[in-house]
């Protein structure tokens, strides 16, 4: 914002309550790397926003204000994804490799391979679905519907991922183009 500390510290503290009005606020204190404590707020979406209605309207201010509505914006649009089309497709692919696996001692590294190439597929480190962004969890979902359908026949828990694998490639020929890495 081009505040200093201490004034914007200082704005939420003599307007607690409406920022309360927005949900719970939660003050902390951490050491900074001078060692020196550094009290702070922690914000929801909502009381960020009411933060920077509050801030003069410099350039900085403006900027930040534009820069936080699409980021809040993609944050919601990724959640829907994942409600919407991610979940569902997940499970879809999960209850399909169990029924293939047909109680197989390998049916735990079959589900572990099939995430990992999917998280392949979709730029998505291990553990980190959950932040993906809209792009990524769509990826996710139409890879696993993929790999999902590919495993509907499958007689046996023998071959699965080679299945899994072979379904995903058209999609790793797709997303290697230049106007999707984009």
């Amino acid at each position: 914002l081009g505040n200093q500390h201490k004034n914007v510290f200082e704005l939420v503290k003599n307007y607690k309550a409406d920022f309360e009005q927005l949900g719970k606020l939660t003050f902390q204190t951490e050491a900074l790397p001078s060692g020196q404590p550094e009290k702070f707020a922690l914000l929801n979406e909502d009381q960020a926003y009411l933060l920077l209605t509050y801030s003069r309207n410099s350039a900085k201010v403006r900027a930040l204000k534009v820069k936080m509505v699409k980021a809040f914006a993609e944050v919601r649009r990724a959640a829907e994804v994942r409600q919407m089309e991610y979940l569902p497709a997940y499970h879809q692919l999960h209850d399909a490799i169990k029924v293939a696996a047909n109680g197989s001692p390998n049916e735990r590294f079959i589900h572990m391979n099939a995430n990992k190439a999917l998280n392949q597929l979709a730029g998505v480190e291990s553990g980190q679905r959950a932040g993906a962004g809209s792009l990524q969890q769509s990826i996710l979902a139409v890879g696993s519907a993929l790999a999902a359908q590919a495993l509907q026949n499958a007689t046996d828990g023998h071959g699965l991922h080679k299945r899994i694998k072979a379904a995903l490639e058209p999609l790793t020929g797709i997303l290697a183009l230049p106007e999707v890495q984009q």
